[in-house]
């Protein structure tokens, strides 16, 4: 499967559109990475923790969004963009969204 954030892919063909394809998950912070951010946060300096548990989201989302287009045929998902938002106190929606599309090598 061809992922990138461009409109088209240089050297390709766009054949077919087959339309928006997403992935999506909710994330809750457990109570210790609350604590712990919250130390960090007056401390300064990276949250580890969290970067691995958005890094980890994000690999999710990818995999659930390519999965879906490639039940609907595609080979490829041109346009792809990631969307957060905070959901209640401590839940994170992470979404990986784009356009399922079949291309051929020009």
């Amino acid at each position: 499967m061809i992922v990138t954030t461009m409109n088209d892919i240089p050297g390709y063909e766009v054949d077919e559109v087959f339309g928006e394809v997403m992935g999506l998950t909710v994330r809750s912070r457990n109570i210790g990475s609350q604590i712990g951010a919250g130390l960090k946060s007056i401390v300064g300096g990276e949250l580890k923790g969290m970067t691995k548990a958005l890094s980890d989201s994000r690999q999710q989302v990818m995999e659930r969004m390519s999965e879906e287009a490639e039940v609907k045929g595609a080979n490829a998902i041109i346009a792809m963009r990631f969307d957060t938002s905070e959901l209640g106190t401590g839940w994170t929606e992470i979404c990986a969204y784009g356009t399922a599309v079949s291309v051929h090598k020009v």
